[in-house]
Formats: C-alpha cells, sequence, structure tokens
C-alpha cells in the first residue's frame, strides 16, 4: 500500500528542501493530492476557525438539514441516490472582492476568524505555486500570474459539513469529480473522515491529521502543465456517525484570465503536442456548472471546440 503524500513545509528552509521539493514534485506527478504539515498557518487560529465552524452549523443548519432530509423522504430510501450530496455548506467569496459581510447568520467573531484564516490560505497558496514553478522549470510567477487576469485571481471558501447519514451505502456525502480551478487547499476535521481520491483504479482515504492543510491540484493546473500534473477524482462518503467539517478554500484564476498550456512546457518542435485548449476560464466554469459529476476530459474537448479569440501575450514573471 503506497504512502498518501504529506509534506513538511517548515523543512524548506534547511538541508532537506532538497527532499521535500521532491515529495511535492512526486505527489503533483502522480496522486494530485498531498497534506501539509507546519505551514505557518497558526493552530490557534485554526482552533478557532473549527470551533466556530462546528458552533455554527448546529445553530444556524442542523435543523434545516433536518427539514431537508425529512421532506426528501432520505432516511428510508431503499436504493442508491444518484443526484444528491449529503452535506450542508455555504460559500463564501474572498477576491476580487469580499462577500463575508453580507453572509446572514454569521457571528461577528466567526466573520472576523474566516477574514484572517482566508488571508493566511491566500498567502500559502501564492507559495506553492511558486514551488510549483520552482519544481516545473517555470519562472517565478509564472503561475500567480497565468491565474491574475485583469483583476486578480478569484479565492473562495466552500464551508460544508456532512452530517451523520442513515444510509451511507446509498448516498455519497459529496459525489466523486475533479475541481475545476487551480490550487484547493483544505481544512478537514481531524476526527471523523470521509474524504477518499481515486489512484490507480482504487479509492484511498486522505488521512485525517490534526492542524494539516490538504492541497489538490485542479484542471487549470492540469492544462497550464500540459498534463504533466493532472486534476483527480475525489468523493467524500458518507458516515453513519460524526459530522463531518470540511473548509475547502479554492485559489482559481480570475474570471477573465486566458488559460492555455505554459508555453516552455510544450515541446517546441511539435506543436501537436499541445494537447489542451485555451479558453477563457469563466466559460470553463459555465460549462463546469452543468457537467461536474461527470469525466473532465470531454470538458477539455469542448473548450478546444469552443476556441477562443483572445490574444495571447506573453505571460509576464516577478
Amino acid at each position: 500500500m503506497e504512502i498518501f503524500p504529506v509534506v513538511d513545509l517548515s523543512k524548506l528552509n534547511g538541508e532537506e528542501r532538497g527532499a521535500t521539493m521532491e515529495v511535492i514534485k512526486e505527489a503533483c506527478e502522480n496522486w494530485g493530492f498531498f497534506e501539509l504539515m507546519n505551514h505557518g498557518i497558526s493552530h490557534e487560529l485554526m482552533d478557532t476557525v473549527e470551533k466556530l465552524t462546528k458552533e455554527h452549523y448546529r445553530k444556524c443548519m442542523e435543523q434545516r438539514f433536518k427539514e431537508m432530509v425529512a421532506s426528501k423522504g432520505l432516511e428510508g430510501v431503499q436504493s442508491e441516490i444518484s443526484d444528491l450530496d449529503w452535506e450542508s455548506t455555504f460559500f463564501l467569496r474572498h477576491l476580487p472582492v469580499s462577500n463575508l459581510n453580507e453572509i446572514p447568520d454569521l457571528e461577528d467573531d466567526y466573520r472576523k476568524a474566516m477574514k484572517e484564516f482566508a488571508r493566511e490560505l491566500e498567502k500559502l497558496a501564492e507559495q506553492l505555486l511558486d514551488l510549483l514553478c520552482e519544481n516545473l522549470g517555470l519562472d517565478k510567477g509564472y503561475l500567480k500570474n497565468a491565474f491574475y487576469g485583469s483583476k486578480g485571481p478569484t479565492f473562495g471558501t466552500k464551508v460544508s459539513n456532512y452530517p451523520p447519514c442513515p444510509k451511507p451505502d446509498l448516498i455519497k456525502g459529496l459525489r466523486a469529480h475533479t475541481d475545476a480551478g487551480g490550487l484547493i487547499l483544505l481544512f478537514q476535521d481531524d476526527k471523523v473522515s470521509g474524504l477518499q481520491l481515486l489512484k490507480d483504479d482504487q479509492w484511498i482515504d486522505v488521512p485525517p491529521m490534526k492542524h494539516s492543510i490538504v492541497i489538490n491540484l485542479g484542471d487549470q493546473l492540469e492544462v497550464i502543465t500540459n498534463g504533466k500534473y493532472k486534476s483527480v477524482l475525489h468523493r467524500v462518503i458518507a458516515q453513519s456517525d460524526g459530522n463531518r467539517m470540511s473548509i475547502a478554500s479554492f485559489y482559481n484564476p480570475g474570471s477573465d484570465a486566458v488559460i492555455y498550456p505554459a508555453p516552455a512546457l510544450v515541446e517546441k518542435e511539435a506543436e501537436k503536442s499541445l494537447e489542451y485548449p485555451k479558453f477563457v476560464f469563466e466559460d470553463y466554469m459555465k460549462l463546469y456548472a452543468a457537467v461536474k459529476f461527470q469525466a473532465k476530459e470531454p470538458r477539455f474537448e469542448a473548450m478546444k471546440i469552443m476556441g477562443t479569440t483572445v490574444n495571447l501575450g506573453p505571460i509576464a514573471s516577478v
């Protein structure tokens, strides 16, 4: 059994930097996922965010979820449900403009904690993008600039709870999918498991670890790296007991960013090796919204057919 890749970011500053970069490289090339320890976000802040997230679910969302389950008759289902996820969610937008103050029912201390947490995650995402650039042989700042668009990246958070499910064999917590965007940073429950990724046709558990941040790569990084890194199918298994918390933050391209394989990663002689399309990120997201739980390859093909007239200027490096 292969061991899920865990990266100790504190080792980047010492003599183990080379070995640590190699773990990140191998994880990106062969897993599409890895788990970060010692990532620089304070444990105190993470504990606060977890406590307030769970309190908010109990106070504001638990009853609504129970009513939804009752209204659909889901407690007594006898056959597999293939068009519904057993999750209770809400969404926060941080960039380019925050909507934190517009979300109803959030206590002020929760808003404050989530704002600080998002700021820390944004810094971590940008650090990771530069580490990926280093491993890929791209100029520092290439990926950040590829994501930039005219107003900077888009960055948002999906806050989810996966309550106990009476029929976990018949209802998924979250159906299998790849993520549409760029880099995903997940703060997950360390007591209740459920997240799995597909590797070599086997579903593998992403281990719950205290104070870790799980990283996975989205479709946009697959395109920009011309398939060197790939987005990976993952899902959440519903559990019969325990309420699993999941805070997934998505560092994505700006809506008008033009996405295409980095020329440095495309074989110069053979233009045919450019397997992936070029497109405007917002167009990809519109398509993804309709076919999220279907295979990603037809999405790439559809974007090829759609094409784009956007001028592909060089991406500046910093």
